[in-house]
C-alpha cells in the first residue's frame, strides 16, 4: 500500500512548479498524491515569504493541523519552501506540529530525512545551492487543466531589491540546461498540452554556457516557439531593467510566442526607485514601453504596483499614478508595502507610512486599475480573437472559458467546442475583469 502525501502550495507560479518536482522525487519512494487531507500520511506546505500576511496564514494551516496530528499519530507535518528558508530551526520551535523544514534546494533530500522520522527526529535540509535546477526530474502535474503548465527554466535571483526577501531564501541565479527545457516542453506538448509558461524569477537573465553553445533568453523563447506553431509560449517575470529589443522582436516574429509581457514597475517615483535598488528610472522604463508599444503593438502589459513604500511622499504616490495612466496597463497585480525581516530596507528605511494611508493610497491604485482594464476590454469589443479554451465558467456549465493570446479571459457558449480547443471568438460585451464574445465560425 502506497504512503499518500497532500500539498498545499502557496506564493507564486514557482511555488506551485516547485511542488511539482517534490511529488515526482517524493513518487519515486512510493508515494502518491491525495486530494483528501484526512487520508494523507505526509502533509506538506510549501510555503512564501514574499509578505507577511502570505506567512500568518500558513501558520493558521499549522495549528488546524494539530487535530489531525492528534487523530493519527503516524501523520507527518513537512514546511517547504520560502518560509523554511527563512524561518529554518524557528519553525520547530514555534510549532511542534512540524517534523520537517526543507528549503527550496533541498527537496532532493526528502526521502531520506523522511527516514528519520522512524528514528523520532525532527529534520531540515535550508542549506542553497550555487548549482541546483532540478533539471532531469519530470515534474508530476496537480491542478492542472491538461492544457496550460508552467516550466522552470532557471532558479535564484540576484537583483537584491531592497523591500524582497527572495535573494535570501531562494539564493544565487542559475540558469537550467536548455537541452532539459526543450524536451519537458516537448513532452507536454505530445500529452496535449498546448501552453506553456516558462518561469523564474527574472527570465530576461536565463543564461546558459556549454562549450560552443550559448543560449540566452530570447533564444530559448524562439526554440521553444519553433517546437509547434500550435503549442502558446509565455513568461514570467522580466524585470524592467533586463528587457531587450532583441527579445522583444523575439515576441513579435512568432504568432505562438503570446502578445502579453508583465513588466513589474513597483513605483512611478525615481526617489522611491532608487530606495528599493530597481535599478532604472521612470524614464528608462518608460522607454522599454515604447520598444514594446513599437514592435508589438497588440500587447498586452500588466504590472506590479507597491504602495506605500518607505519615505513615499504624496508626490512619489501620484508619479505612481501618473505612470500607470501613461502606460495603460491592461491589468495589475497591486499590494500596500510589508516590511520583511533582514531585508535592506528593513535595516537601512524607517517603515514610516501608516497602515491607513497605504490601504488608502492602494485604493487609489486599485480603482485606478479598474479603469484602465475597463477602458481596455472596451476597446476589444467588436474585435475577433483567437482562443485556447481553458475549461468550464464557473458560473455556468453551458459556458465556456479560454484566454487570448493578451492573456485576458473570455467567456462564451459552450457548443460543441472542447478544452483544448483553439477557437475564433468576436468580444461583445466585457466588465474590467473578463471579455464575453461569441464563436466565429
Amino acid at each position: 500500500m502506497m504512503n499518500k502525501v497532500y500539498i498545499e502550495t502557496y506564493g507564486c507560479q514557482m511555488n506551485q512548479a516547485d511542488s511539482e518536482v517534490v511529488l515526482s522525487i517524493l513518487g519515486n519512494e512510493g508515494y502518491e498524491l491525495t486530494t483528501d487531507i484526512n487520508e494523507a500520511d505526509l502533509i506538506l506546505v510549501n510555503t512564501c515569504s514574499i509578505r507577511d500576511n502570505a506567512e500568518q496564514r500558513v501558520k493558521s494551516k499549522l495549528v488546524e493541523f494539530e487535530a489531525l496530528k492528534r487523530k493519527n499519530s503516524n501523520l507527518r507535518v513537512g514546511v517547504l519552501g520560502c518560509m523554511a528558508e527563512r524561518l529554518k530551526e524557528e519553525l520547530f520551535e514555534q510549532n511542534k506540529v512540524v517534523d520537517l523544514v526543507v528549503g527550496p534546494d533541498g527537496y532532493r533530500d526528502i526521502p531520506s530525512l523522511l527516514s528519520e522520522f522512524h528514528r523520532g527526529q525532527r529534520a531540515f535540509s535550508v542549506m542553497l545551492s550555487d548549482e541546483e535546477t532540478y533539471s532531469e526530474i519530470k515534474p508530476v502535474r496537480i491542478e492542472t487543466n491538461g492544457v496550460s503548465a508552467f516550466v522552470s527554466i532557471m532558479r535564484g535571483c540576484e537583483n537584491f531589491c531592497s523591500y524582497c526577501v527572495v535573494p535570501y531564501t531562494r539564493g544565487k541565479e542559475r540558469s537550467r540546461d536548455y537541452e532539459s527545457i526543450l524536451n519537458e516542453v516537448r513532452d507536454l506538448f505530445d500529452k496535449g498540452y498546448r501552453e506553456v509558461t516558462l518561469l523564474g524569477q527574472n527570465v530576461n537573465s536565463y543564461s546558459y554556457e556549454k562549450e560552443n553553445i550559448k543560449v540566452d533568453f530570447s533564444k530559448l523563447m524562439e526554440m521553444v516557439a519553433l517546437i509547434s506553431p500550435l503549442l502558446r509560449v509565455r513568461f514570467s517575470t522580466s524585470h524592467p531593467k533586463d528587457i531587450s529589443e532583441n527579445l522583444i522582436e523575439v515576441i513579435a516574429k512568432y504568432p505562438n510566442i503570446c502578445k502579453y509581457i508583465h513588466l513589474p514597475i513597483q513605483s512611478g517615483s525615481a526617489n522611491v526607485l532608487k530606495r528599493m535598488n530597481r535599478k532604472y528610472t521612470p524614464e528608462d522604463y518608460l522607454f522599454k514601453i515604447d520598444l514594446i508599444k513599437k514592435h508589438i503593438p497588440n500587447c498586452a502589459i500588466s504590472t506590479d504596483i507597491i504602495a506605500g513604500f518607505c519615505g513615499e511622499s504624496i508626490e512619489d504616490h501620484n508619479q505612481t499614478l501618473s505612470i500607470m495612466r501613461q502606460v495603460g496597463y491592461d491589468y495589475a497585480f497591486m499590494f500596500h508595502y510589508s516590511e520583511r525581516p533582514n531585508t535592506l530596507a528593513a535595516k537601512k528605511y524607517s517603515d514610516d507610512i501608516p497602515l491607513k494611508e497605504k490601504k488608502r493610497r492602494l485604493e487609489e491604485i486599485i480603482t485606478l486599475q479598474n479603469e484602465l482594464s475597463y477602458n481596455s476590454n472596451l476597446n476589444d469589443i467588436e474585435k475577433e480573437f483567437e482562443v485556447l479554451i481553458e475549461g468550464e465558467s464557473k458560473r455556468s456549465k453551458e459556458k465556456l472559458f479560454g484566454r487570448t493570446s493578451q492573456n485576458k479571459v473570455v467567456i462564451f457558449d459552450k457548443d460543441s467546442n472542447r478544452i483544448g480547443d483553439y477557437v475564433k471568438v468576436k468580444i461583445t460585451s466585457c466588465t474590467s475583469a473578463t471579455l464575453m464574445g461569441e464563436k466565429v465560425n
